[in-house]
């Protein structure tokens, strides 16, 4: 098994999700993450004032599969998440040793996959 960690923009959220849904993802977490880059942060207004904001909005996305389809999901976020321009995000993969899902004590890669 694997796990897939993308941090995307939130801008590409939605190309990202129904690109995952075509190759069979339907489920992952998300978390909204703050982070410090080469991408310079948006010029923010208050009050007549300006302040650069320092860091960046983005998507966390943590997806777990098995072996065989983990190429497939990094090929999909790769080509739905990318606009070419700095700030894009990353992505990683570890390998997982165990998963059991806590409702019916499945395990492995079992608990992994849409339960019916």
């Amino acid at each position: 098994m694997k796990k897939i960690e993308a941090i995307i923009r939130l801008s590409r959220f939605d190309e990202v999700r129904d690109g995952l849904a075509s190759v069979g993802v339907n489920f992952f977490t998300m978390s909204k993450v703050e982070g410090f880059g080469l991408e310079v942060g948006e010029v923010m207004r208050y009050r007549g004032s300006e302040f650069n904001a320092s860091h960046v909005a983005r998507l966390k996305l943590e997806i777990l599969v098995g072996e065989d389809k983990a190429d497939e999901v990094i090929h999909t976020i790769l080509e739905t998440g990318r606009t070419g321009e700095v700030g894009d995000g990353k992505i990683t993969v570890y390998d997982v040793q165990h998963a059991v899902r806590i409702r019916t004590g499945e395990e492995g890669v079992h608990a992994i996959l849409p339960s019916s």
